[in-house]
């Protein structure tokens, strides 16, 4: 299940939505402008938040789940940058910046958005994708934010073309190994692939996804 690409606030939000999502892209631009600078290079990502339906924890026992996707998403606005640094501005938090091309666990990073940015890093190298350096200014929540750092990854450094399955299991990997946080799988899946979904997860390397 690939990503799909998404140029317009219309094809994301309903109509009476739009106007006001407008405006807090723009505003999340103008506060990247206010501490980065001007750039003619900014990109938008988004990645919603999640709601369990059913089954919750099943997903530690490889069992099966009802889980969905909601309208409160988390956004960033980014721009690419030529080294290995990714730093990013989570609204009412402190500033992160990771330099990337250090993917060792730092136990002085558990527990913090620090580690779940190098995680997330060190996810998609170990799986032999294309990693690089950003700056953004992001609205944050927990499962949503590592998704939200994968779909950067994936738009700017891979064309896009990672699938939400993967996202979502690097974003686990990135929670387990680097936060320090032993999750099951179902928040990340739920957040990545969207929509309202029975997820069985027997096989955690190829959940069986179906849309309800």
């Amino acid at each position: 299940m690939a990503k799909k690409t998404i140029h317009t606030l219309e094809e994301i939000y309903p109509e009476s939505a739009v106007a006001a999502q407008r405006e807090r892209y723009e505003k999340s631009a103008e506060e990247f402008r206010s501490i980065f600078g001007d750039s003619d290079q900014l990109r938008y990502f988004s990645a919603p938040g999640r709601t369990e339906v059913g089954g919750n924890h099943t997903d530690h026992n490889h069992g099966k789940v009802l889980a969905a996707s909601v309208n409160l998403d988390v956004i960033a606005v980014v721009e690419p940058t030529d080294d290995n640094i990714i730093t990013i501005k989570s609204e009412g938090f402190p500033e992160d910046s990771v330099d990337i091309s250090d993917l060792s666990v730092h136990e002085d990073e558990k527990n913090s958005s620090a580690a779940l940015i190098r995680g997330v890093a060190a996810g998609f190298k170990n799986n032999g994708l294309t990693i690089g350096g950003f700056k953004a200014v992001c609205s944050c929540s927990f499962a949503a934010f590592e998704v939200l750092i994968g779909n950067i990854l994936s738009g700017i450094y891979n064309a896009g073309g990672i699938s939400a399955v993967k996202i979502a299991q690097i974003a686990q990997y990135a929670e387990n190994e680097y936060f320090g946080k032993p999750s099951g799988l179902m928040d990340q899946m739920a957040s990545s692939v969207g929509g309202f979904v029975a997820i069985d997860f027997k096989n955690t390397q190829a959940p069986i996804i179906e849309n309800i």
